[in-house]
């Protein structure tokens, strides 16, 4: 089949997509890139993308490819592991309009669903009814329905509820030559002609059909042909779920729904080792649990596994019950009856205890990405699966298999079912490292099969297995499934290359042709000084597309727009794209990366809430830098960039008054704001008319300081009653307060903007300016949490032949911070009040808010502040075109926070930005922590003296 990419073919396709499509069709370079890679080692590029909003705009798709010899693949989340759901041809992309739940019937228990629902709003939409989708996988706050049904999706809770083939009812499909199929039991909704050429091929092979298949519960690869025989009910819907998108396109499917337990506790069992823990796996499914995981010490690692109890693997067993008190029983005598197995056992009933630890278990996907040391593992034999009674024996083997490659991985995963997850440390850009790869993919496939497992046992073949399925089945099943795909796809029009008639598990590898070391401003530390490398990072696992409240700061751009393009992932797979050069060929100077960019926040969410530490923040800066290398920049740029420049200049020149003059005369300010690259519907935020080193001056204080104030420029220039307050709070603190001589800065509106040079040469003349104090080993405080982190973080990668760099982070410490370390014996004020605002975004990255909490606890500020990103963002706000995200971004999480807070509750935001945002958009005023704190102690000073 011809893959429809020369160039007027394209443009017909295109063209003639467009012409009867109601939705998106989309082939431009960014659009494609987004849709090479899913969560896998594997890339194909499509020749274009289309959005379909409804059924009959996916029969119109498939006929128009159908018409110009053009495959299709159709896509949800794009997190599939093993490559199937990589781009080729027209992929179709159903998260945007067919993305709802139709119909839920509470008495039947079942759900109508579109393919692009994600799994985590259809369990919403269930619990209303106290029911559930039992499979979970760990992507389920993004994966979708589709894709779940393409893969035939487990998850943690398949020991209790199976597999999504188990839990599908009926499904409405169209074939890639346009015949609609319903499917369900017994066939009655399938075409006549495509029935009895399917049943004409099981009748023909009953006894193949009845003894080829291995006997376990995860079960996945290769086509489930047995579903069809006349014993099981010839169940279509479960023969087509995971068929991986090659056989038809759902458009629509009934799904079955569980009764969610009352109650959930955890029990985690203590174990000498992994496999000890895989032997005592399956002796627990007596005890009717929801779930048996698996892990080990390497995956946890040591600081987590101090809160466990002892060993060095643990399983983690669920336990449901009809209120919390049977379900704590169980799990007791669930732990009682083992304990002379284990190596200690604990039962966990607080629900964020548990949700802490089912995170290391879900992050497990993205965190196993790299090694303790720092080195890299990728998927491609991410969920084998052996009968759960011989999972010891096999991991040990497994692990052998390992040392006999030279290779290393972090087994995890569902024990209770026999199913290893695990990502290796393949060298996939080498010639010799994909060599190996290859071997050892054999190897394990016949180890696999000697266990009797299941090459995939929960994720699908796609690119990565497929051509090991004689292995497992032989050579005549193999060949029934080719037949099989041939009478649902003669065109093979629909995924190829994928469980039938298979591409080599080596070929179209992502990392092929990708360059190493392409030269950088920053250091990149935790890649070897690699861009490449850093931006290989994004494994695709797309946490970033969570869109739950509460799921942390990562990524507001893409929360507030939905778009694939303005994710973390999205972000990354444009870099790797530029970096390859095939699709986005302007390297540096790509707009599309430049387009994507402009609505990244630099809120470093991503560096925090990603599970492989993704830095879109500093990626960002990089390309910014090499973009407008030599080139002009953006008026944003100039004005905002570089705004501590001109806050320095208009206070040297006390020019405070009549710039706020200026910015209330409404042509004056128009102007200003054109000229400045500045939003229109932004009102530019006051000077303060004494700057906070101006006021320090006046106070003549002098000798030593235990602790150095750092004035950042928005505390200095903009918020200076913050830093008159920070003095208050220390000297009762009993603190020596210190001020640095001259003006210093931490760079960061050059960071973020992209003007490195610059920022370097900011950060050498502040760390000349805190020479002194640096060598004294002082406690450096900064008020404003992106300085505090710019300092921390940005300023060592862009210095790092500079020790001093490095020595000014070890030494920064946030207010809060300074206060628990160098007053522990100190007791603040008590204010007594509710509590509403922002823990700022770098706060939450890259500092931690752990003081703070600790500190506001103390001082009875109750409640806990606003995640997420208030949408300000320094300059990003303020940028002309960015004013509407602005405001959705606030709107997802703060700006309700704050609606909702009590009418006496004190409005907390340390981030000047953060507080800015509020009074601009609520009209609220929110304070730093160090005005409420010395607020009160000022408070408390009047009454005494009363």
């Amino acid at each position: 089949m011809a893959d429809g990419q020369d160039v007027g073919g394209v443009t017909e396709l295109a063209a003639a997509l467009r012409g009867r499509m109601r939705g998106e069709v989309e082939f431009d370079a960014a659009s494609r890139a987004l849709a090479t890679m899913d969560a896998s080692n594997y890339r194909r590029v499509p020749v274009g993308v289309v959005a379909p909003v409804d059924a009959a705009d996916v029969a119109v798709a498939l006929e128009v490819c159908r018409a110009h010899d053009t495959p299709v693949v159709a896509r949800g989340g794009g997190t599939s592991i093993a490559g199937q759901a990589t781009g080729i041809g027209v992929v179709v992309d159903f998260t945007r309009h067919m993305n709802k739940v139709l119909a839920i019937d509470p008495e039947a228990r079942t759900a109508v669903v579109q393919p692009g629902v994600v799994c985590d709003t259809l369990r919403a939409e269930a619990g209303r009814h106290g029911l559930t989708f039992g499979p979970d996988p760990s992507t389920h706050s993004r994966c979708t329905l589709g894709g779940m049904i393409g893969n035939n999706s487990c998850g943690a809770h398949s020991v209790a509820w199976g597999t999504t083939a188990d839990n599908v009812r009926e499904l409405d499909v169209l074939t890639y030559r346009g015949e609609r199929a319903l499917l369900g039991r017994g066939g009655a909704g399938v075409p006549a002609p495509l029935r009895e050429r399917v049943e004409e091929l099981v009748a023909g092979e009953l006894a193949l059909l009845r003894t080829g298949f291995p006997d376990l519960p995860r079960r996945i690869s290769g086509y489930a042909l047995d579903e069809l025989l006349p014993e099981r009910g010839r169940d279509w819907a479960r023969a087509f779920t995971g068929s991986e998108g090659t056989l038809g396109v759902v458009t629509e499917a009934t799904v079955a729904l569980v009764a969610e337990p009352a109650a959930r506790v955890l029990a985690v069992l203590g174990y000498p080792e992994e496999g000890d823990a895989a032997d005592a796996a399956s002796g627990l499914l007596a005890h009717g649990p929801l779930t048996v995981e698996g892990m080990a010490v390497d995956l946890v690692g040591r600081q987590a596994a101090r809160a466990l109890p002892p060993g060095g693997a643990w399983l983690f067993v669920e336990v449901g019950g009809a209120d919390e008190a049977e379900a704590r029983a169980s799990a007791e005598a669930l732990c009682r009856s083992v304990a002379d197995s284990t190596t200690g056992h604990t039962v966990i009933t607080d629900p964020a205890a548990r949700r802490a630890l089912w995170r290391i278990r879900e992050d497990a996907s993205g965190t196993a990405t790299r090694l303790p040391d720092g080195g890299e593992a990728w998927p491609g034999w991410e969920d084998c699966a052996v009968p759960p009674a011989r999972l010891g024996g096999y991991l040990r083997e497994f692990r052998g298999l390992l040392r006999d490659h030279g290779l290393r991985g972090l087994p995890y995963g569902h024990f209770g079912d026999g199913c290893i997850h695990v990502r290796i440390d393949f060298d996939l850009l080498s010639l010799e490292g994909v060599a190996r790869f290859r071997e050892f993919s054999q190897d394990l496939a016949d180890l696999v099969v000697a266990h009797g497992g299941s090459l995939s046992g929960e994720h699908g073949d796609g690119l990565a297995r497929s051509e090991l399925l004689p292995r497992m089945y032989g050579e005549r099943l193999t060949g029934l499934f080719d037949r099989f795909k041939t009478v649902w796809d003669p065109d093979d029009g629909l995924n190829p290359g994928v469980l039938a008639r298979p591409a080599r598990l080596d070929e179209q590898l992502r990392f092929t042709g990708l360059p190493t070391g392409p030269p950088v401003a920053f250091s990149y530390p935790h890649d070897g000084g690699d861009f490449s490398a850093a931006v290989r990072r994004c494994v695709g696992v797309a946490k970033c597309r969570n869109t739950e409240a509460g799921a942390g700061v990562m990524c507001p751009s893409f929360r507030a727009t939905g778009e694939e393009t303005h994710s973390t992932r999205g972000r990354a797979r444009l870099l790797h794209e530029m970096l390859l050069g095939e699709v986005v060929t302007d390297g540096w100077r790509s707009t599309e990366v430049r387009d994507a960019l402009d609505l990244c926040l630099s809120c470093k969410g991503c560096r925090s809430d990603c599970p492989v530490g993704v830095d879109m923040a500093t990626y960002k800066a990089e390309f910014l830098h090499q973009h407008y290398a030599g080139r002009l920049r953006p008026a944003g740029h100039y004005a905002m960039g570089r705004l501590p420049s001109w806050l320095r200049l208009t206070s040297a020149l006390r020019l405070a008054g009549p710039a706020n003059l200026a910015a209330r005369v409404p042509p004056l300010a128009a102007i200003a704001k054109r000229l400045g690259g500045i939003a229109p519907e932004r009102a530019i935020p006051p000077l303060a008319a004494e700057s906070f080193t101006r006021w320090w001056a006046r106070q003549g204080r002098d000798g030593g300081a235990d602790v150095l104030l750092f004035p950042d420029s928005f505390t200095n220039y903009l918020s200076p009653e913050a830093g008159r307050a920070a003095v208050r709070v220390l000297d009762d603190a009993g603190l020596r307060v210190g001020v640095p001589e001259g003006a210093v800065c931490c760079g960061l509106t050059e960071i973020s903007t992209g003007q490195l040079d610059r920022a370097r040469a900011t950060g050498r003349r502040t760390l000349d300016r805190l020479a002194e104090p640096l060598a004294a080993g002082r406690t450096v405080t900064v008020l404003e949490p992106p300085c505090a982190a710019a300092l921390r973080t940005d300023l060592p990668e862009l210095l790092p032949d500079d020790p001093r760099a490095a020595r000014l982070a070890g030494q920064v410490r946030t207010f809060a911070e300074t206060l628990a370390e160098l007053a522990p014996d100190w007791a603040p004020p008590s204010v007594g009040r509710p509590v509403a605002g922002q823990t700022h975004c770098h706060q939450h990255a890259v500092l931690g808010d752990t003081a703070d909490r600790q500190l506001r606890a103390r001082a009875g500020l109750d409640g806990a502040l606003s995640g997420g990103c208030c949408g300000l963002a320094g300059n990003f706000g303020f940028e002309k075109g960015h004013y509407e995200v602005s405001v959705a971004c606030a709107e997802d999480q703060l700006l309700p926070a704050v609606r909702q807070a009590p009418d006496d509750a004190v409005l907390l935001a340390d981030g000047y930005s953060c507080r800015l945002q509020l009074e601009q958009l609520a009209g609220r005023r929110a304070r730093h922590l160090a005005e409420v704190l010395a607020e009160a102690i000022d408070r408390d000073a009047a009454a005494s003296a009363r």
